[in-house]
């Protein structure tokens, strides 16, 4: 027997044809899609039931702004969700807010899992609902699939670890979709598990981390009891990077001083970048290092313009990825020079191809790197722009991001909280001739054996 539509003349068949589309429901389902799972094909299930599914898929900066960035570009993750049974199509959504796309292709339906109705997307969830009424549209909520999440599959990665070459990647992979990166120094493994997972759920639903570590050349000295002079060899101090990699995932910020004569320089970008490193920052200082944040710099001398851009192109000749980034940290404002000097000197170290510029200062109020931070503003050509706010620790994150930098770090603040407690349990010992009134104040021993999982399961 002959189809029904078989035996229409052509032009009525045309007709049909275009019935049957303009009858058909249209899906509209949002999602990250980063890490796909049984509970998101439940939902585009669910979707293909009701008609036509077209994914809204996030984009990575409106992933990033309300967690961290995705493991996938958004061109990975569009091939990936092309490509599910009962997909129709796929579009971008740059913002958490649906309100844009629906207007746009106002659907019939909008599918969801049941989970955003608590959380960093109950807002967006009843501003869903709202405009879907402006044409009659309904929300569907699928029922949570239990036993699996986004969040229970990206803990089992982190403790799987990553690779020299994921982590190398990385640090650019943040710095393409996030106007801001927070950084925080680790001088050990436990500090950097706490730099790792750490994270606060602000007001809005959105959750806070830290983007990458930062590997002090400070507190990798104090750690080992010595000045802070480049007194700790480049060996040693691979050590503490090492017990550091193999604890963590997230990129790392290496803390390389003057990065020694130009000729040693090339070994130790090669050696990081081996490691999977994403970045060392080098200061434009010459001779015997003193830290920068002491009173008297009389005894410092800057490197000479010419002579900094030829390590810096030396450094870069010696890079094997496009991936590992060498990072300028400018000392004219910590030597007395003026703002003027050290837009000078960005601009030459940009043309000389440095991947990023970090103004350091002193100040406590931080106007002049403010300043700096306007002008550079203006330059044609730029690379990410990297604040230290040590000293000048009343501005904000935010303000930092709204005034042009790039990468926010926080330099050696852990090891600096870590003392002043250690310190406080010695003495309390000695004074009570026991440790029972230290305790209120510390991690008991079965929390701190918690901490490593494999203390309790080595399988």
């Amino acid at each position: 027997m002959r189809k029904f539509k078989d035996t229409l003349p052509l032009a009525a068949g045309i007709v049909y044809f275009r019935h049957r589309i303009n009858m058909e429901k249209t899906v509209y389902i949002g999602m990250s899609a980063d890490l796909v799972h049984p509970g998101h094909l439940n939902v585009i299930t669910t979707g293909k039931k009701l008609g036509r599914v077209i994914i809204g898929l996030l984009t990575d900066e409106a992933i990033a702004s309300y967690k961290r960035v995705p493991y996938l570009s958004y061109e990975q993750r569009k091939i990936i969700i092309e490509n599910i049974a009962g997909v129709s199509e796929v579009v971008a959504q740059h913002t958490l807010d649906y309100t844009a796309n629906l207007q746009k292709i106002k659907p019939d339906y909008v599918v969801h899992g049941d989970d955003w109705r608590t959380g960093v997307q109950q807002a967006t969830r009843q501003k869903v609902i709202d405009t879907l009424k402006g044409w009659g549209g309904e929300l569907v909520e699928v029922p949570y699939t239990g036993g699996i999440s986004s969040t229970s599959i990206q803990k089992a990665l982190k403790e799987a670890g990553t690779t020299p070459e994921n982590r190398l990647k990385r640090l650019k992979r943040i710095l393409a979709v996030k106007p801001c990166m927070r950084v925080l120094e680790a001088h050990n493994g436990l500090s950097g598990l706490i730099v790792e997972n750490t994270s606060f759920t602000n007001d809005k639903g959105s959750v806070n981390e830290f983007d990458a570590i930062w590997i002090s050349s400070l507190t990798d000295s104090m750690m080992k009891g010595k000045p802070d002079i480049e007194a700790v060899d480049i060996t040693s101090r691979l050590q503490t990077l090492h017990d550091i990699l193999e604890v963590t995932t997230k990129p790392l910020i290496f803390d390389g001083d003057t990065g020694g004569k130009t000729e040693h320089f090339v070994f130790t970008v090669r050696s990081l970048e081996r490691l999977g490193v994403s970045a060392i920052i080098i200061e434009d200082k010459i001779g015997l290092k003193r830290n920068s944040l002491l009173e008297d710099q009389s005894t410092q001398e800057q490197e000479t313009i010419d002579a900094f851009c030829e390590k810096i192109k030396a450094g870069k000749k010696s890079c094997v990825t496009k991936d590992f980034m060498i990072i300028a940290r400018i000392e004219s404002l910590i030597l007395g020079k003026t703002v003027d000097d050290a837009i000078t000197r960005a601009k030459a170290y940009i043309k000389a191809g440095v991947d990023g510029i970090m103004i350091h200062s002193k100040s406590n109020d931080g106007t002049e790197v403010l300043q700096f931070a306007k002008q550079y503003g203006q330059l044609e050509n730029k690379a990410p722009l990297v604040a230290v706010p040590t000293t000048y620790n009343d501005i904000s994150w935010q303000q930092l991001q709204d005034a042009g930098f790039n990468i926010v770090v926080y330099a050696n603040h852990l090891l600096r909280s870590a003392y002043p407690s250690m310190l406080a349990t010695a003495q309390s010992i000695l004074q009570h001739d026991r440790s029972k009134e230290a305790e209120e104040k510390l991690i008991s021993v079965n929390e701190l054996l918690k901490l490593i999982p494999k203390n309790y399961d080595p399988s």
